[in-house]
């Protein structure tokens, strides 16, 4: 095993840890009742977005590119790592940015809550919402599919 191939690996352990840091926190925060417990799962889930998930995906798409450098493979002729290279562009520079925004919008309309002691219309409209939910399942689902098509190579 190579040496890019070991920090591929654990890049997307990274990536991994920041998915499952934060995605089941935000079903929590949709299922939950109790407008407290929202409020702490949103926030949480918008800080490990920006602290684990977002540097996971980072470091997943930047090993990637240099392992698949460093075996001579070719992006434009290659076609299972050219259909892997447009999903993970669409996966993690449209879905991951419209994940952060959502949990961003949540987070602030959860401290304006919080601060006001007690829920807002700005807030129940963030939980009417279910854009990080749509995203965030999107990401949880390529995992799989983006690993499918490393491993099994179909075309």
């Amino acid at each position: 095993m190579d040496w890019w191939r070991i920090v591929h690996v654990l890049s997307m352990v990274w990536l991994g840890a920041g998915l499952g840091a934060t995605y089941p926190l935000i079903l929590k925060a949709w299922r939950a009742k109790d407008m407290q417990y929202q409020m702490y799962c949103l926030v949480e889930a918008a800080n490990n977005e920006t602290r684990i998930l977002l540097p996971g995906a980072m470091a997943t798409g930047i090993t990637g590119f240099f392992w698949a450098v460093s075996q001579n493979l070719n992006f434009a002729k290659t076609g299972w790592l050219a259909a892997l290279t447009v999903l993970y562009i669409f996966f993690y520079f449209v879905c991951l940015p419209l994940l952060g925004f959502g949990l961003r919008r949540a987070r602030l309309a959860a401290l304006i809550a919080a601060k006001k002691g007690g829920p807002t219309d700005e807030l129940r409209q963030v939980l009417d919402d279910r854009v990080p939910i749509v995203f965030g399942t999107l990401l949880v689902l390529s995992v799989p599919l983006l690993a499918w098509l490393a491993v099994f190579k179909p075309f």
